[in-house]
């Protein structure tokens, strides 16, 4: 069966993005930049994959990327309407209008959906960001692996946005990079 991970960056105090949706992107650099293109190439998007010259760099883990609207609003904020096109693309949304051939939108229980996914045939389930899609999918979430940046934003949209539930995890990696970022992997109970 197929596995569905987290695989999302923060800050020191838990926010994945600020209130608005902003971001920080300065910790993406040196010897942690080279580890995410080395082992998640995939997770990078395609406008940046171009840019930093991996185009064509093989999925490693995932074939298949997950987001609620908000994570998928970021780029298309840009003028990015798929960020994945290496992955399947899922957006979670009631009122997203599908915006192109390459991006799926799903109305459908979040759940249902990603255990579906997980019976199919494939590589791993990259749930690629939302704090409410990851809330909603906390029971199906197989691993989570966490970049924590060495940034304050003091206010923001959280790695999680559920209500309180506490949910066990194993430590199953703890990675220290120059930059200052650790990356930490843990497994469901």
């Amino acid at each position: 069966m197929r596995r569905l991970t987290y695989f999302i960056g923060c800050s020191v105090d838990g926010f994945i993005a600020g209130p608005d949706g902003q971001h920080d992107s300065s910790g993406f650099d040196g010897d942690l930049k080279a580890a995410i293109l080395a082992e998640h190439p995939e997770t990078v998007p395609d406008h940046i994959r171009r840019f930093l010259g991996v185009v064509g760099a093989a999925n490693r883990r995932f074939d298949t990327v997950v987001m609620g609207r908000g994570a998928y609003e970021t780029a298309r904020a840009t003028g990015v309407t798929s960020p994945y096109p290496h992955l399947r693309q899922y957006v979670f949304s009631s009122t997203l209008i599908r915006p192109g051939p390459e991006v799926d939108v799903v109305a459908d229980d979040p759940v249902e959906f990603v255990r579906g996914l997980k019976r199919e045939p494939g590589m791993g389930i990259w749930l690629g960001g939302g704090a409410v899609l990851a809330g909603q999918l906390l029971g199906e979430i197989d691993e989570l692996i966490v970049h924590r940046h060495p940034v304050v934003f003091g206010d923001g949209i959280p790695l999680f946005r559920t209500s309180f539930a506490p949910s066990h995890l194993t430590l199953t990696g703890s990675r220290v990079f120059t930059t200052g970022t650790t990356v930490t992997t843990y497994a469901k109970q």
